[in-house]
């Protein structure tokens, strides 16, 4: 077998279709990764003429002429097969040195084992712990089973099968509170669409609110049209907007039907001819009159965002991520103030139904914790808005080092750490 750098036509022909292939290991992730900083290999293990395993590598100059080697969601290989695991990481060793790596990071996109809706392992289902071993007995350092989301990718996401699904079918495998709130979004007016790169800036502003309330530093404007243009099809962000105009204007329309209701049930009870339960009219009216009320509030609030904002107001918007037949929910930002039209539902639809249309087999709501049990936890509401769409818990392996240097592989982690802590002191100050 011989180990070689492939060109982007050959890397991309076998990564396609690989099975533990994703947007990470693709030519445009490279370059992307390239215009901020990071240089990228394309290499491959060929018999003969067959590409066998395959990895895009991208590395970081670290001071002192060394570096720093990571293979986003990992080698495309069959973990499972020894002999040519061991082969293309004896290479790997030797064609890193070269560059002065003090480690290589992966964290392969393969499942663990098989998790239900509700995160429990399936019995009887598929398990690759073995994997895992083949990779320590090479030398890998495990990182562990990470549960909320520690590594540089999440170890558990949340995923809906859509191969030979029509729409109405996955609708009814939804919690009925989630289709609600689809189809309370739909009667209010919120649409989502896809954006191009001259849009671009209303993403990012609805990110950059979002990395201020959350206290993490968000990409600048440039790195998510770069997005766009290096991974072309691969990316598109869709933005949840509401038109105010169309908006105000439904909600007048349910104060009259209230209003009309109340009036219908007190003339009711003055009619003695009218067959009527007293006290149940009177429980109807009341409801009307408390709707009335709280509708009279939502017209009030849409008449200051419309005289805010104008006619159209960007809710949020989401950034999906399309390779071979999965689509991926990468990260998404919105808006606090905005948060009770509940946006995400209706762009999380969009491209489940964007998918089902156009014979994807695999939506992937991504990253959520794999604390299941945790309610308290921030992070659950995520797990558990992602869940009311339906589907399953996915559990991926994990990450892992491949020691080169171990001195300076133990002097990196000391300087990781305390740049963390200087990190989180500025935050706080």
């Amino acid at each position: 077998m011989k180990f070689t750098e492939l060109s982007e036509k050959e890397f991309t022909t076998f990564e396609t279709d690989h099975p533990y292939g994703s947007f990470y290991q693709t030519v445009g992730w490279g370059k992307l990764k390239q215009r901020n900083g990071w240089k990228y290999y394309l290499v491959g293990l060929k018999d003969q003429d067959e590409i066998v395993a395959g990895a895009l590598l991208l590395e970081k100059k670290l001071p002192c002429n060394f570096s720093f080697i990571y293979s986003p969601r990992g080698f495309l290989i069959d973990y499972a097969n020894k002999e040519l695991l061991k082969t293309f990481t004896d290479e790997i060793k030797k064609f890193v040195k070269k560059e002065g790596a003090i480690f290589v990071k992966i964290d392969p996109y393969v499942p663990l084992r098989e998790r239900d809706l509700d995160g429990n392992i399936v019995e009887g289902g598929f398990h690759h712990e073995d994997m895992i071993e083949n990779l320590k007995n090479l030398g890998y350092r495990y990182q562990g089973e990470n549960l909320n989301m520690e590594d540089l990718q999440p170890r558990f996401a949340f995923a809906l099968d859509l191969e030979g699904k029509t729409i109405d079918e996955i609708m009814k495998g939804m919690e009925s509170k989630t289709r609600q709130l689809i189809h309370k979004n739909e009667k209010n007016g919120i649409i989502t669409r896809e954006i191009t790169i001259d849009e671009v800036d209303k993403f990012k502003e609805a990110m950059q609110h979002t990395a201020d309330r959350r206290g993490f530093i968000d990409r600048p404007l440039s790195y998510y049209r770069h997005m766009l243009e290096d991974l072309k099809d691969g990316a598109k962000i869709i933005l949840a907007e509401i038109d105010l105009e169309d908006y105000r204007e439904k909600v007048k329309k349910e104060i009259e039907t209230s209003e009309n209701t109340i009036k219908e049930k007190e003339a009711a009870l003055k009619d003695p001819n009218k067959k009527i339960n007293p006290d149940k009219t009177k429980k109807k009216i009341e409801q009307e009159q408390a709707n009335v009320k709280r509708l009279t509030k939502k017209l009030e609030e849409a008449q200051e965002l419309y005289q805010k904002h104008g006619k159209v107001l960007t809710l949020g918007g989401i950034i999906f991520m399309i390779h071979g037949s999965e689509i991926l929910s990468l990260f998404g930002g919105s808006y606090e103030e905005y948060k009770d039209f509940l946006s995400p539902y209706s762009t999380y639809f969009h491209m489940i139904k964007y998918g089902v249309e156009h014979g994807y087999k695999k939506y992937n709501f991504y990253g959520i914790s794999g604390d299941f049990a945790n309610k308290k936890s921030e992070l659950y509401g995520l797990y558990d808005l992602k869940r009311g769409f339906g589907g399953h818990v996915e559990e991926y392996l994990g990450e892992f080092d491949l020691v080169i240097k171990p001195f300076m592989y133990h002097v990196y982690h000391i300087a990781f750490a305390l740049y963390g802590k200087i990190k989180k002191l500025r935050k706080k100050g």
